[in-house]
């Protein structure tokens, strides 16, 4: 199927499934996926074995003087964001500086868009990075991927590069105190001739008890709705999201459901 790179540093606004109208910043270099895991249902595609060329990252003075300019001109017509959101091609904070430049954001949002929340989307494989871990606790939505609670899954689904560690990552996690959201997509379908699927009984109740220990102030829920790279990968129905969704409810956790 037919993916797509963000072409700029500050794209939209969008209207988002989970967060409102989204102002997003893209860290990673426009023309070239940058990320610690090669999801198999991203929708930038898979992530390059090697680069044809030198990928080059954002400087954390170009980011700034984007977003200020993009706020500013919001700002003259009054339609500033719900939410500026660090999304975009790859994994954001492998940048090297995404601790000054989430402090950079939190002071021109101050300033410009007072009433707009910080989103950080990341699949938690630098937490164990202290500068990351603290700008992270410094912003409202701080939303870290968990698509299961079996690493097999994980390696299956996510495909992580170099070495991954469920239970330290899970430690992490737990170590945020609650001040975290857990993201998870849930998919069906085969990959390399294998079967996949993150909604069986078996992954449901495990993933359960890993939220109760994370204890997260939400959890949002989703399954596929744009174009993967894989082609043999299914949506999981609205109606089944939603049966997860009032088990995790009953654990007494918050839930939103995008289907």
């Amino acid at each position: 199927m037919a993916t797509f790179l963000f072409d700029e540093i500050i794209f939209g606004p969008v209207e988002s499934r989970r967060l409102g109208v989204s102002l997003g910043i893209n860290l990673l270099p426009t023309n070239a996926k940058v990320c610690s895991f090669d999801c198999i249902y991203c929708e930038c595609g898979f992530t390059p074995k090697k680069y044809e060329e030198k990928v080059m990252l954002p400087s954390r003075r170009k980011v700034r003087e984007r977003l200020e300019a993009k706020l500013l001109e919001m700002g003259k017509e009054k339609r500033l964001p719900d939410v500026i959101t660090f999304a975009g091609n790859g994994e954001p904070t492998l940048h090297r500086e995404f601790a000054g430049i989430i402090d950079d954001t939190i002071e021109l949002r101050n300033k410009l868009a007072p009433g707009a929340r910080i989103a950080v989307l990341s699949n938690a494989t630098t937490l164990h990075r202290k500068p990351v871990f603290e700008a992270l606790l410094k912003i409202k939505d701080n939303i870290q991927k968990l698509d299961s609670a079996f690493e097999e899954t994980i390696l299956q689904i996510d495909c992580p590069q170099g070495v991954f560690n469920l239970e330290k990552t899970i430690e992490q996690l737990v170590a945020f105190k609650g001040k975290v959201i857990i993201q998870t997509m849930f998919l069906r379908g085969s990959f390399k001739g294998k079967i996949v699927d993150n909604t069986s009984e078996k992954e449901i109740s495990a993933w359960l008890e890993l939220l109760k220990k994370i204890n997260p102030l939400q959890v949002m829920i989703y399954t596929i709705a744009r174009d993967t790279p894989v082609e043999t990968l299914e949506k999981v129905p609205l109606e089944e999201l939603n049966q997860i969704a009032e088990r995790v409810r009953a654990a007494g956790l918050d839930v939103q459901v995008s289907g």
